[in-house]
């Protein structure tokens, strides 16, 4: 190697001039980088080598390359958090026994790479329904100033709740748990706004803090989170209200498309304010929401909002009928209470102006994967909705040294003709190389982490006609096919 950096010296003289800017450094960096590999052995510089794989097909996805801690046995899983006797959460013990998330201190985790799958494509379902609706993606500051929140009143409001820090030169700032003040600042200094130009549905899929006082349940109730929030910016009170039930709608096309029931709820405005708002909720029986429910007139309320000492519904006097949920979304109409404070206006078609007509809305992305496992997952094994499944099949070949393991290279070529057959698959398709354990021990593992197919090469792959093993695991049936019928089955298969 060293002889290597004296051809490279004695060749670029990078004391002589050359072309200046981008192209001569690129110009340097060609000469250097070809001597460089010509002078180094192949196996040097090849860092990566990839799972073996035929020329011309896409790299087989093996689960041993994986970054994946498990902890499979419930003394280790005890042993995660610092608080052993508060897993009582099915979502949170379960993902942290697969390894989809870890503890990184309290109400923080690490999510590992099966989670962040799940939730980009949790985050695609939602980006496809938001802009639908004519939603536009943006990005703003996690950072936000003190100032902004103090012109609201929310700094003291509130409390503890909101991760407080100040800068180098004493300047005030929160960790952003919600981001009303910061877009209606952002809308307000646009001085040329025109009705012609609203509405305005801008969202944001960002990391939210939160100071809970008491973190639990996981990802349920987290200091750090994911969120959608979007804001709406409309011309008139009527034109907001629409854009409410757009919104609102688009919500509830997110969570069929997911399988998950949910309720609808009246709810409480609370710190945000505004004049009326909704929940969007899973009935659970650890949620920590109480929810009223006629069944007469389908009326739904967070309890929060009634008043205590009339027991019967609001709407036709029938009968309401309590249970429990987790909440998973938040809609509020805001009216004019950020848009007056930080002068945000538009120029009506009378020439004058007007302050826009606000709504907020909010999706909690991790809540929403640990609460629709804590739906739809047995006590032992996780069910994921179709669509989020990080992986939609898993292939499991034979256990080195066994009788079976002329099936290696079946399962192989049944990999290579999925993806092949099925390319809105490739990168769906995950084989588990761990040959050294069992089919048994891998099919355990399958089962628990929820693939939405299993399909396995035993024995019956060396029968003739050669039949795989297929486990679908939403109908908990088993069904021996051939090839084409495994091909066939999965045709069936929607991603996202």
């Amino acid at each position: 190697m060293r002889s290597s950096l004296r051809t490279v010296a004695a060749v670029i003289d990078l004391s002589v001039p050359v072309r200046s800017g981008m192209e001569g450094l690129l110009s340097r960096w060609r000469g250097f980088s070809g001597i460089l590999l010509a002078s180094c052995p192949l196996s040097q510089h090849l860092i990566c080598r990839p799972y073996h794989h035929p020329p011309g097909r896409l790299k087989r996805l093996a689960l041993s390359r994986f970054f994946q801690p498990q902890n499979l046995r419930e003394d280790q899983v005890v042993g995660l958090e610092s608080r052993p006797a508060e897993l009582t959460c099915k979502s949170q013990r379960l993902m942290l026994q697969t390894g989809l998330i870890h503890p990184a201190s309290p109400g923080c985790y690490h999510y590992l790479p099966y989670t962040v799958r799940a939730m980009e494509k949790l985050v695609r379902v939602i980006n496809q329904e938001m802009q639908a609706i004519g939603g536009q993606k943006l990005d703003m500051p996690t950072l936000i100033s003190a100032e902004l929140w103090r012109a609201t009143g929310r700094w003291n409001l509130m409390g503890k709740e909101l991760f407080q820090l100040q800068d180098r030169h004493n300047k005030g700032y929160c960790l952003g748990p919600t981001h009303e003040e910061a877009i209606t600042s952002l809308i307000g200094s646009q001085k040329t706004l025109s009705y012609k130009q609203l509405p305005y549905l801008l969202y944001q899929v960002t990391r939210k803090f939160r100071d809970e006082p008491r973190p639990r349940f996981g990802l349920l109730r987290g200091r750090e989170f994911y969120m959608k929030d979007m804001y709406t910016f409309d011309c008139s009170s009527e034109a907001a209200h629409q854009t409410y039930s757009l919104v609102c709608d688009a919500y509830g096309r997110v969570f069929d498309r997911l399988g998950l029931q949910f309720v609808k709820v009246q709810a409480d405005v609370g710190n945000i304010g505004g004049t009326m708002s909704h929940e969007f909720q899973l009935p659970l029986n650890i949620g920590e929401d109480v929810l009223a429910i006629c069944s007469s007139c389908n009326f739904t309320a967070n309890v929060e909002t009634l008043d205590p000492k009339q027991p019967n519904c609001p709407v036709c006097q029938g009968k309401l009928t309590e249970t429990k949920g987790i909440e998973v979304g938040h809609t509020f109409y805001l009216g004019t209470k950020y848009s007056s404070v930080f002068n945000a206006e538009f120029v009506n078609a009378q020439g004058k102006p007007s302050l826009v007509e606000m709504g907020c809305y909010g999706l909690g992305v991790t809540r929403i994967l640990a609460a629709a496992i804590e739906v739809l997952s047995t006590e032992e094994c996780i069910r994921w909705p179709g669509l989020l499944a990080p992986y939609q099949v898993c292939l499991i070949p034979p256990k080195k040294g066994s009788k079976e393991e002329r099936a290696v290279e079946l399962a192989e070529t049944l990999y290579d003709a999925i993806t092949e057959a099925l390319p809105w698959l490739q990168g769906e398709v995950l084989l588990d190389d761990r040959t050294h354990l069992t089919i048994g021990n891998r099919l355990k593992d399958a089962n628990k982490l929820g693939y939405p197919f299993v399909v396995i090469a035993g024995k019956r792959a060396l029968e003739q006609p050669c039949h795989f093993e297929v486990w679908c695991q939403s109908t908990d049936e088993v069904a021996f096919l051939p090839k084409q019928g495994v091909i066939d089955l999965l045709r069936k298969v929607q991603v996202v």
